[in-house]
């Protein structure tokens, strides 16, 4: 089976465009995701790299942009007026369901980009992000304990430097056969790639 390896951060709108379109992919091409959480802004100190929505006259094209992929693909997309969002602990809160709850895994992360970019929450305020989660399944108490954990706290750091470490600099990002694609106006060579292997 082919394996497609997806490097994402759930503050990122197009990560949120790119985690409903490549699962389509995936199914087309009879593909395995496999879910890598990364914390996009330790990615950006690390590459010296900065969000588009930093610089005025980019955040304003990517708005537009935004637009037009999620009119094509068919995705309802709201831009966050709680932006920049703090996801340090929506981010272990992904990676500790992937961790301890991995059949809950797709349904949080769905609840969490849904709660950031399809009906968006202010998920700054810890309490709407444990909100979120309970609305989704996962139990809150045990929750608390997981934004704690360090098997989490690691685990996702890990992946956070992986991602450098191949050259990742921005999100989402994908690999395939070890070829990576940045960006979802780069999901057709993705198709592409898998069309061939």
């Amino acid at each position: 089976m082919n394996i497609i390896e997806f490097y994402f951060d759930v503050g990122s709108p197009y990560s949120y465009l790119g985690f409903h379109q490549i699962q389509k992919i995936a199914e087309q091409y009879q593909a395995e995701i496999i879910w890598k959480p990364i914390l996009l802004g330790a990615v950006f100190k690390a590459t010296g790299n900065n969000s588009p929505m930093m610089v005025p006259a980019k955040a304003r094209y990517s708005m537009l942009d935004l637009n037009r992929w999620a009119k094509l693909w068919d995705i309802p997309v709201k831009m966050n007026p709680n932006f920049p969002i703090n996801t340090l602990n929506a981010m272990r809160l992904i990676t500790a369901t992937q961790l301890f709850a991995p059949e809950q895994f797709l349904t949080v992360l769905d609840g969490v980009f849904k709660a950031m970019f399809g009906e968006p929450r202010n998920l700054n305020e810890l309490s709407e992000l444990l909100q979120v989660a309970q609305e989704v399944g996962l139990d809150v108490e045990q929750l608390e304990t997981w934004l704690i954990d360090e098997k989490v706290k690691n685990e996702l750091k890990f992946l956070t430097e992986e991602a450098v470490n191949r050259g990742v600099f921005g999100a989402p990002t994908w690999f395939v056969n070890d070829e990576m694609f940045w960006g979802v106006d780069h999901l057709h060579f993705v198709e592409s790639v898998l069309q061939t292997v």
